[in-house]
Formats: structure tokens, sequence, C-alpha cells
């Protein structure tokens, strides 16, 4: 396993580790260049079984059940860049792979339910649900959240309606 220092990242590499999924860990400190242009990296290169190999872009957000289950809120914001990246890396690696955004929730309090049908997985004494959607769906979704910040996400009730299990993706 790579030497992960976000606890969200280091979590989605074990769940691949522990289900024997084949990938590659992508080393921040070695950004790729491509075309004389440096385009924002993603995390992680999941192969498939099937026709689609997955470029990894992993969202760690912390989720305190209660709270969000009261307003049916699930953060799932990002940066335009990221979404404008994958898309490109897309381009660049041809028509076998996409964009991936993994939302890796830690959940404070796991003793309670899942806010939606995703993957539950321990690591290193937390409890984390993993759920998943392609950069496609949601770049044709987005709305801006911070012009000035960059960052972007879909209404929530939208979010939850197209999350799945990261598992289903591979």
């Amino acid at each position: 396993m790579s030497q992960r220092h976000i606890h969200y990242e280091a979590a989605f590499e074990d769940y691949l580790r522990s289900v024997g999924r084949p990938y590659i860990a992508v080393d921040d400190a070695k950004k790729a260049v491509f075309g004389g242009a440096q385009i924002k990296s993603f995390d992680f290169l999941v192969y498939g079984d099937g026709p689609t190999n997955w470029l990894v872009d992993v969202k760690g957000r912390k989720l305190s059940l209660p709270s969000a289950s009261s307003r049916g809120h699930l953060e799932n914001w990002t940066t335009r860049e990221d979404i404008v990246g994958l898309s490109q890396w897309a381009r660049v690696f041809g028509d076998s792979f996409a964009g991936l955004l993994v939302f890796v929730y830690w959940l404070t309090e796991p003793e309670l339910g899942l806010p939606f049908a995703g993957l539950r997985h321990e690591f290193r004494g937390r409890t984390y649900v993993m759920g998943a959607t392609t950069v496609a769906w949601y770049a044709s979704q987005l709305r801006d959240r911070s012009r000035r910040w960059g960052t972007v996400s879909v209404p929530s009730k939208v979010f939850r309606g197209e999350l799945k299990s990261v598992d289903r993706f591979f």
C-alpha cells in the first residue's frame, strides 16, 4: 500500500486491496504533464472487469448521520478543476477510461444506519461508507457552490438518487 496521508484515500486504497481489485495509486509528487499543459491529477487508476477502467478522484467527507439524516443533506462538493481535469484525462487515456468521483464518508457515529446504499468499510478503527458517480453525470448536474473558491456541487436530493455503492463500478 502506498503512503497515503489522507485517511479517506488510505481507506479507499485498503478497500481496493481487500477485494483484490487491480489499481495504480497516483503519486501527487510526480504529477503528469500532457502536451505541455499540467492537468489536475487524479488519485487512482482502477482496472474494471468490463470495458471501462476508472480514473478515480477520492472526495473525503466527515458525516454525522443525525444531522445528515434530519436535513436530508449529503455533502458532495468538489472543485470545477477536479471535474475538468478528470474529463481531460479520460480523453487522453481513450475510450476505455472514464472519470469516477468516489465519495468516502467517515461515519462519526457508525452504529447508526447508512445515509445511502453505499459500501461500508472499516479501516484503522474508523467506519466509512463509499459511494461513487461518474464525472460525466456529475458534470451534467453540477451547480456553482462558490465562484470565489471554484467549487461546485449537485443538489443533495438529486445526488442521493444517483450515488451508487462503489463496488457496483468494480
